[in-house]
């Protein structure tokens, strides 16, 4: 019965000094804190319109598909 999620992996790239508070706020909010920082999150509608919105500031890793 367990379905097995789609993750995402996010890597912070750039520091958020100068950066608009939503926007430092929204890294927060995907739990990154330091450049080269990365978070692996469930793949959801919400998590990818946070990426989209700071995607000048991360960038998503993609799995290596060893399968």
């Amino acid at each position: 019965m367990g379905s097995k999620k789609s993750t995402v992996t996010v890597k912070q790239i750039k520091s958020s000094i100068g950066t608009h508070k939503d926007h430092r706020a929204t890294l927060r909010g995907l739990g990154l804190r330091k450049i080269n920082s990365q978070r692996t999150l469930v793949d959801t509608p919400c998590v990818r319109g946070m990426i989209r919105k700071i995607s000048y500031m991360v960038e998503v890793i993609q799995p290596n598909s060893s399968k």
